[in-house]
């Protein structure tokens, strides 16, 4: 029943009682609200909440209607099959409501108002709501002050909306409304800017007759504005990196947000304590303006290109940076944008000189070419703007001026050095001062490492001569080597050319760990990244050293300097050099320290840090077992304390699956652990991020176990369960079900064999193709390993697998032909196997009559359209299953039916090209198999096991030479002279071989 104007009383009593602190008060109202909303007239009785001036007052009531209004668009706005959805009658009122209520005082309910118009855009817009923009443009032309900040608020909100959409014809339907509305946005920036500096100036002057709140509320509509501006000239024209056109406006509008910059700079130093609120305005002001400039660089690099545009930006970020003014020293957020700029040209690919050649004697202009001139110009304004010496300044400023650790980070440091450690190391390079110096640093020592290679190196052996290792103070000259030894860690692949490591590490580095100073801290934290950045180039005579070093910091006092060790050591533990006979006695000190450590830290990056190492740790020796109680007991205690933190757990499986890997066949002595983390894991009731780590747990406990542990086997049906959820981990389930088959065997089959059937039967035929591939090769070692047994248990599945090969063709889709071919390659091992079984099975006459549903021929006899799949995949299987096919197809030999003679020819050809190629085919399988592990690792007990049964193959015992020779006397004893005729018609040169195979004289 549609709700109506009786029902707004009843409304506001329930979107105030879903206010109240009263739970009894509140979760009625709650449930009442929840059951009213798919009802028609739902939103419109809440838009009259959130209109009506009675309420004006009532802000927390129409906040919240408004609320509940965004919430309902997002679920009933769209026509769906489960709900009748908002009618478009009420759309229609809706539309014409919101854009009706443009001076919404409060505004977080003006905010959510612009949130629901945009949602409603992004659906209906252009179709449905053409009108929206001109309506808006209409009612800018006599806004007041307060209207036009809502009505560009409602704009930004919409337009970013819109740009979001990837349809072409939806990103034309914004290059149609940047058209049409930039040049508003952009007159009514360049009217605001003007009004906006005009009001400072007087307010400088201390001018009574300035009206505050409305120079505010300018000041915040033409934030906004500059907002829209950025998006129409972001999203609203192609990338001119793409086009090679020159997007116009960029030249312009560049230009003018400079110098709006540069005019704004004068008022900041200004208004901190007189009016703060203008002060904070001003710092996000031009921030803004330069994230404007870099985001326009990026969409548009070659129209950013012209000299008149890049040349002042990257001239005066530099300035920002090399020369600030006092003021501009606590303006970090400002200074980082600065950074960024600098790095974004720097780095943009579409200004490096191409390398591209041109087809000689050809005077086209191609895309390629003018790509090329306009880099080639672009990269010479940058020269030009970067000469040498600016460059060299550059470099140095960055190092001894933002690399330096102030007081409030030595502060930071002492107060929480956990925190310090990843403020430092792991935040977005964009959101700090000094990791954003960093990353400029790189960029340009990567642009100019020859040029500042010798530079960095001078500014690092000038450090270290003004501090000597002694140097206990904190002085500047230990704050500088702390800052020249950041710099040659950052760039150690480059710099590696000028500075020798072994030179450095043992004329400095290893003196610098001799001195314990609690103010060293800051110099031990630079060496343990060294240690890591540089393990490319720490070579066989320094490596043992290194790896003491790491160890000693590993043990320092300072939390921060060990999480940095920690993640060094992880860096050289994974490197291809790394020596396991070096590192084989810092062991003992190394697990109890990573075991010391974890425990200390509070942080989840932390723990989650050095459970990575001692995951690398585990992975990368062989000498494990000693400390496998240690092992244990850090892995149950982590366990119960990451109760419900699934982040944690997921790293913690990662590293028992190392575990069990490095046991290999002492794996069971962890099973008290292992086993009820995997029973966790595998329920039902588990969180579902944890299933795919603890399925390669699963894999990875089966495939080293020694043999099936009773509990272990009891695990299996939980596959079913998994499956029956999704298919997302079958390839994983697979190896899964191949490790208890080859290591179950019959016990398994005895315990398990209604849920195996059920298992295949729910897969094969309702997975494509990619995961049948991966479940038929289980199929066929069932087959292979309990021929007498599995046909007539998975008979459904056989059936299934028939009727892939006799229905619908492949296309020449590889991975089609692939699976008929796997298909039928099962099928003929049924035949070799258990030939009475498939006898009876493709003579039945439901099977018969279900193939004929498809379409099947019902004169055809199944297992004659069998033996034409036989011939036809027989190029497409490997040597194995060419010989399986090769014994299926002699077999038929022995079958009395005449049609066989018709394909006599074929069969004697297939089977003459095995025998022939067979051996060869076969030796060279087993050769790449045989070298799938290395002389040193331990083969896992499944491989073994899996090896054992290929070598036992029932088919690698039988030869397919004296069953063709039977098979053929055999064919010409039931049809005599037709048989010889048959054989009369072959081929001289087939029958050639076919003598030469069989050593017939």
């Amino acid at each position: 029943m549609a709700l109506s104007a009786s029902d707004l009383p009843t409304m506001y009593t329930l979107l105030a009682n879903s206010l109240s602190g009263d739970q009894t008060v509140r979760e009625p109202a709650e449930d009442s609200l929840a059951q009213s909303e798919s009802r028609p007239g739902f939103c419109s009785c809440l838009m009259e909440v959130i209109t009506a001036k009675d309420l004006a007052s009532q802000a927390d009531v129409r906040l919240m209607a408004s609320v509940y209004f965004k919430n309902s668009i997002s679920r009933y706005w769209r026509n769906r099959r489960d709900s009748t959805g908002i009618s478009n009658e009420e759309k229609l009122h809706l539309k014409k409501k919101l854009l009706s209520h443009l001076k919404e005082e409060n505004y977080q309910i003006a905010t959510t108002l612009a949130v629901i118009i945009s949602k409603i855009a992004r659906i209906d817009y252009p179709k449905e709501w053409s009108d929206l923009f001109s309506v808006l443009a209409q009612q800018l032309q006599s806004a007041d002050i307060l209207s036009s900040h809502r009505i560009f608020m409602i704009l930004f909100r919409t337009l970013k909306e819109l740009s979001t959409k990837r349809l072409t014809s939806d990103q034309r339907a914004f290059a149609e409304i940047a058209s049409q509305f930039l040049d508003y946005s952009w007159h009514l920036w360049q009217s605001d800017a003007q009004t906006i500096l005009h009001g400072f100036s007087m307010l400088a002057q201390n001018a009574s007759e300035l009206h505050l709140d409305d120079l505010y509320l300018t000041c915040e509509r033409w934030f906004l504005c500059s907002k829209i501006v950025r998006q129409l000239i972001v999203s609203g024209f192609p990338s001119d990196a793409m086009s090679i056109q020159e997007v116009r406006p960029v030249k312009e509008i560049s230009t003018v947000l400079l110098n709006a910059i540069q005019s704004f700079f004068p008022h900041y130093s200004s208004y901190p304590e007189k009016h703060p609120k203008f002060w904070e305005f001003l710092k996000k002001a031009c921030t803004k303006l330069m994230k404007i400039l870099i985001a326009i660089q990026c969409r548009h690099p070659y129209s950013f290109g012209d000299k008149n545009v890049c040349g002042p930006v990257i001239d005066f970020c530099i300035n920002k940076i090399t020369n600030p003014e006092p003021d501009m020293l606590s303006f970090e957020e400002f200074q980082i944008q600065c950074m960024s700029m600098v790095k974004s040209l720097l780095e943009c690919k579409e200004y490096k000189p191409c390398l591209t050649g041109r087809v000689m004697d050809d005077n086209r202009i191609t895309p390629e070419q003018m790509k090329k001139n306009i880099s080639t110009t672009v990269s010479g304004v940058l020269a030009s703007l970067l000469p040498g010496e600016r460059v060299v300044l550059l470099c140095n400023v960055l190092i001894r001026r933002y690399f330096v650790l102030t007081t409030s980070d030595l502060e930071e440091w002492y107060q929480n050095p956990e925190s310090f450690h990843h403020e430092q190391d792991s935040v977005l390079w964009s959101e700090r001062l000094r990791p954003c110096a960093e990353a400029l640093y790189i960029v340009l020592f990567e642009n100019h490492s020859q040029l500042l290679g010798p530079i960095v190196v001078s500014i690092l052996q000038e450090a270290m001569n003004g501090c000597p290792s002694s140097v206990n103070e904190m002085t500047p000259a230990l704050l500088l080597k702390d800052a020249a030894y950041g710099a040659a860690a950052y760039v150690y692949y480059e710099l590696s050319n000028y500075l020798s490591f072994k030179d450095w590490f043992n004329g400095a580095l290893s003196l610098e760990l001799t001195n314990d100073h609690p103010n060293m801290r800051i110099i031990h934290r630079k060496v343990a990244l060294i240690l890591g950045q540089w393990v490319s180039e720490i070579k066989d005579d320094t490596r043992r050293p290194v790896y003491c070093a790491l160890i000693k910091l590993l043990q320092d006092r300072d939390l921060c300097v060990r999480l940095a060790a920690s993640r060094s050591l992880y860096f050289h533990i994974e490197d291809a050099n790394f020596s396991e006979q070096e590192f084989l006695d810092l062991l003992p000190v190394c697990w109890d320290s990573c075991f010391k450590l974890v425990e200390e830290v509070q942080e989840f990056d932390s723990k989650v840090q050095v459970l990575n190492t001692i995951a690398s740790l585990i992975a990368r020796v062989t000498e494990v077992i000693p400390y496998a109680n240690k092992l244990m007991q850090f892995f149950q205690k982590g366990w119960e304390e990451s109760s419900g933190e699934s982040l944690m757990q997921i790293q913690l499986l990662a590293a028992l699956r190392n575990f069990i890997v490095a046991l290999g066949y002492q794996s069971p002595i962890c099973y008290n652990i292992v086993v009820p983390i995997l029973q966790s894991g595998i329920s039902v009731d588990s969180p579902d991020e944890l299933l795919e780590d603890t399925m390669q747990l699963w894999e990875a406990t089966l495939s080293h176990a020694p043999s099936i542990m009773p509990q272990l086997l009891g695990h299996f049906p939980c596959l079913v369960e998994i499956l029956e959820r999704s298919f997302d981990h079958l390839k994983m389930a697979a190896s899964i079900i191949e490790s208890y088959i080859v290591l179950g065997g019959i016990e398994f089959l005895n315990m398990h064999a209604s849920t195996l059937a059920k298992l295949l039967d729910l897969v094969v035929g309702n997975v494509n193709d990619r995961g049948l591939l991966s479940i038929l090769p289980l199929v066929d070692t069932l087959v292979q390993c309990f021929p007498t047994e599995v046909p007539q248990l998975i008979s459904t599945t056989i059936q299934k697998l028939i009727f892939m090969c006799l229905t619908g063709g492949d296309d020449h889709d590889p991975s089609k032909t692939t699976v008929k071919a796997s298909s039928a390659a099962i099928l003929a091992r049924v035949l070799v196997m258990n030939t009475n079984y498939l006898a009876q099975l493709t003579s039945d006459p439901s099977l018969l009559a279900l193939l004929q549903k498809t379409g099947f021929p019902s004169e055809e006899s199944i297992l004659l359209c069998l033996v034409d799949v036989w011939l036809d995949k027989v190029d497409n299987v490997i040597s194995t299953q060419r010989k399986t096919l090769g014994l299926a197809l002699s077999i038929i030999l022995t079958l009395r039916l005449p049609q066989v003679l018709d394909k006599l020819d074929q069969i004697l050809s297939v089977c003459t090209s095995v025998i022939l190629g067979g051996s060869e085919d076969l030796a060279e399988e087993e050769s790449s198999s045989d070298n799938m592990y290395s002389s040193g690792s331990q083969v896992p007990s499944k491989e073994l096991r899996r090896r054992q049964i290929k070598f036992s193959d029932p088919i690698n015992q039988i030869s397919l030479e004296n069953s063709l020779k039977e098979n053929l006397q055999t064919c010409a004893a039931l049809h005599g002279e037709q048989f010889n005729a048959a054989i009369s018609r072959m081929h001289p040169a087939v029958f050639g071989q076919l003598k030469q195979a069989l050593k017939m004289p």
